[in-house]
């Protein structure tokens, strides 16, 4: 392809500018009070201003008609009754909330808006928004050259975005995995500001292609879009999380997953046969260390035909399946979209007939080259094709299966382009629309008809998704996993900006293919990675065909017991992941966090691409690199207890922390909690004990929830939870902890709690206002 060689700079191939033939909205005329908000028109066009909440702000921009209110799938939240005051002046005209003020200026028209406090947040740019003779849709805003830029979904390269700029089109791309390459297979059009402290956030709600440039000046930024309205929510802040509440509300936020989902997953391309699936879950057994789910990739099926099994290799893949539950392994097969075009085939004879699978305008059947050849695509934006697709899951769901992996869902085609024909027509729920249009929005489309089929066939048990291919709200449905990544350092080190800004973006269920998947992965680089898996939200060991095996056992027994430490650790900490888990489903905070989002007056924080938080309290600085056993670690505010050891560091300040190859540096903040559970072959096995790690500290006041439940089925909706409300105060002469249950009925079998405090130094330990005995500073309690 011309596009891969050297062609592509040749000085004469330059395209024209997307400012060619711009066009701005030009003076205001009039404007009218709508429900909500208000409409303007201006020479060039007409906005629609709508406030969804006080703190959130819809703008809508047509060129040619009035502006369209409908929403397209990402966006759940409907508009709330807000206080909205008008007032007009000569010049301009502000409509006020309490969160938000907006300055509309009449000539030319532009929108300049501000937080509560009146601090400028999103500000037009003298260009202001308007359209060009390409059709696309332009917004042009204010920025500082310090404003940091956090988000945009799945993007490589380092955490903070400011000087980049990104395209949002799905896209199947196996190599190479740059800090450059983009875009990958994930489209969020959406980022999280930062400007001295203070955080607000912009969704872009087109789901064409569009492309925001941090990039071309030093004091504008701007995103636009290859067709559509200009379309975008603004989110008020002023804190990371309060963003992240925002744009969670507009675009949805994940169930509470099965316990099972966040232990530890084995993949290949592929385990070809149950005789080799059966000795990989029996090599964990006798080795003891812990395994979830085990994954079947594209070989397991007959001919690549999804909704079938190879009968030659898996002669019974029901028995299979239940015998592999028996001892708490889960297993997750593969399915794409791409359906065998085969006259002899159910699931293709059946999409023909019932007119699921896209096609052009004038009727003709769209086709392309997939894994089982050329192939048909159901159209997923189409309701009445999703229930066939969801119901199709039933052949799975009744061999015991609880979860499904999506792949080629970009949709991935093995062509020039790479995907579908854009000139393919989607129904799209009675809006019929052009694949260039609907493109962003297939994946996402394909996870809701995918976890609709679960639900409702598993009985009130969990469903388990897993996605290469998303769009914003794709938290609802599914875990992302960040694709073909391959087995380099550097991959390790893209990774962990990577599934921080998926958390920055309402994704906090994700992480990449531990080990690498495609190249040759080594023993020091995959302990390295599994320490890291161990403590990203999704933890998968995948590894591609005809490269080495990398489960934790193929390079020795030194190696083995490193990873085995580790991934027994990740079920140690279970009970801290879970509660993230559901403060995520409460309120879309990330689970694994870049130090800004919980320090964002810190500006030491803003670049930081080599360390994570785990919730609030908990700080983790990989090894990144080949041997390598000291690293700088940056602490902010407080003072940080190292895990293993007790070493203590202050905070605002750079450390040199020594970790030899046994040890992943793990710090917990002086004056939290940290709830602990036991070491267990899979989750299947519950705790019988809790533990809670109380890290006393000086004057701090620490609160949190303790969250747990069956970790199983969907009867937490109903109110079968169990919540612990803590708040830890230490001072010189006490530590005082007070538990109160909050909501829900759920009664674990564990009946006592341990506290166990680390420093407690001779100061006594209330618990309620009630002073306990212990013995080495370990004590028991019933639970609340």
């Amino acid at each position: 392809m011309l596009e891969d060689s050297s062609f592509a700079i040749h000085p004469g191939g330059q395209s024209e500018t997307s400012e060619s033939g711009y066009k701005q909205l030009g003076d205001y005329v009039r404007h009218e009070q709508v429900e909500g908000g208000a409409a303007f028109h201006c020479i060039n066009g007409s906005v629609k201003v709508l406030f969804y909440r006080s703190d959130l702000v819809r703008i809508i921009m047509n060129p040619h008609q009035e502006p369209s209110t409908k929403h397209n799938p990402a966006v759940v939240a409907e508009r709330e009754e807000t206080v909205v005051v008008m007032d007009e002046e000569d010049s301009h005209i502000l409509l006020t909330t309490s969160a938000l003020h907006l300055q509309i200026e009449k000539s030319p028209f532009r929108i300049h808006i501000s937080d509560g406090s009146g601090r400028p947040i999103v500000t037009e740019y003298q260009q202001g928004m308007g359209y060009n003779s390409k059709g696309e849709v332009i917004a042009f805003k204010d920025c500082e050259e310090t404003d940091g830029y956090y988000g945009f979904g799945e993007k490589a390269g380092f955490l903070n975005k400011q000087g980049e700029e990104y395209t949002m089109w799905n896209t199947d791309v196996y190599a190479p995995h740059n800090p450059e390459t983009d875009p990958l297979y994930q489209s969020i059009p959406y980022f999280m500001g930062l400007r001295d402290g203070k955080a607000y956030g912009v969704f872009f709600h087109n789901s064409y292609e569009s492309t925001f440039d941090m990039k071309t000046s030093r004091d504008v930024f701007s995103f636009k879009a290859a067709g559509g309205q200009l379309d975008y929510f603004v989110c008020a802040g002023p804190s990371p999380k309060e963003v992240l509440e925002q744009y969670t509300h507009l675009t949805g936020r994940m169930a509470v997953p099965p316990k099972w989902a966040l232990g530890y997953h084995q993949s290949r391309y592929s385990y070809e046969s149950e005789t080799e699936v059966r000795e990989v879950v029996k090599q964990f057994l006798n080795k003891e260390i812990p395994l979830d789910a085990l994954y079947l990739d594209i070989h397991y099926m007959d001919g690549y035909r999804v909704f079938t099994f190879n009968k030659d290799q898996f002669a019974d893949p029901k028995r299979l399946v239940q015998d592999l539950k028996d001892v708490g392994v889960h297993v997750i097969p593969i399915v794409d979209p791409g359906v065998k075009k085969d006259p002899e085939y159910s699931v293709y004879v059946d999409g023909i007939k019932e007119g699921h699978f896209c096609s052009y305008l004038e009727g003709d059947l769209y086709t392309g080259d997939v894994w089982p050849g050329e192939s048909a695509f159901p159209d997923f934006t189409d309701e009445r094709t999703r229930k066939w697709w969801g119901d199709l899951h039933e052949y799975y769901t009744e061999l015991g299966i609880e979860g499904i992996w999506n792949d080629m869902n970009e949709p991935a085609v093995f062509n020039e382009t790479k995907t579908m024909d854009v000139n393919v027509m989607h129904r799209n729920d009675g809006d019929p629309d052009t694949h260039r249009a609907l493109h962003n929005l297939y994946g996402l489309q394909m996870g809701k008809a995918t976890v609709d089929g679960l639900t409702n066939q598993l009985d009130g048990k969990r469903p388990f998704l897993l996605t290469r291919a998303g769009y914003a709200g794709v938290q609802r449905y599914a875990a992302v996993w960040t694709g073909d990544n391959r087995s380099f350092w550097e991959h390790l080190q893209l990774s962990l900006p990577m599934v921080m800004n998926l958390g920055l973006s309402g994704v906090a269920f994700s992480g990449p293919d531990v080990g690498g998947f495609a190249h040759d992965t080594n023993a020091e680089l995959l302990t390295r990675w599994t320490q890291v898996g161990a403590f990203t939200p999704y933890f998968r060991n995948h590894s591609a065909i005809g490269t080495v095996y990398q489960e934790p056992w193929q390079f020795g027994e030194t190696y083995e017991e490193l990873m085995k430490t580790y991934i027994r650790l990740r079920y140690v900490f279970m009970p801290h992941l879970y509660s993230l888990f559901y403060k995520a489903h409460l309120e879309g905070e990330p689970v694994m966090r870049p130090l800004l989002y919980e320090f964002p007056e810190d500006k030491k924080t803003y670049n930081i691409n080599d360390q994570f938080m785990l919730g609030d309290n908990v700080l983790i600085a990989p090894i990144l690199q080949p041997s390598v056993t000291d690293r700088a670690v940056y602490f902010p505010e407080g003072t940080w207890v190292d895990y293993f050891n007790g070493d203590v560091y202050e905070g605002e300040e750079t450390h040199l922390v020594h970790a030899e190859l046994d040890k992943l540096p793990i710090f917990v903040k002086r004056g939290s909690l940290l709830p602990q559970g036991s070491i267990k072959q899979s989750t299947k096995e519950r705790d019988d004990g809790l533990s809670f790690h109380i890290y006393a500290g000086e004057h701090e006041t620490y609160r949190t929830t303790f969250y747990d439940d069956d970790g199983e089925t969907t009867n937490y909706v109903q109110g079968e939870k169990l919540e612990v409300n803590l708040t830890i105060e230490s001072s010189d002469s006490e530590v005082s902890v007070t538990l109160e249950r909050g909501e829900g009925t759920y009664r674990p079998n564990y009946e006592q709690l341990v506290l166990v405090v680390h420093e407690l130094q001779g100061r006594a330990l209330k618990v309620n206002g009630v002073e306990l005995d212990g013995v080495d500073d370990v004590f028991s309690i019933p639970l609340p």
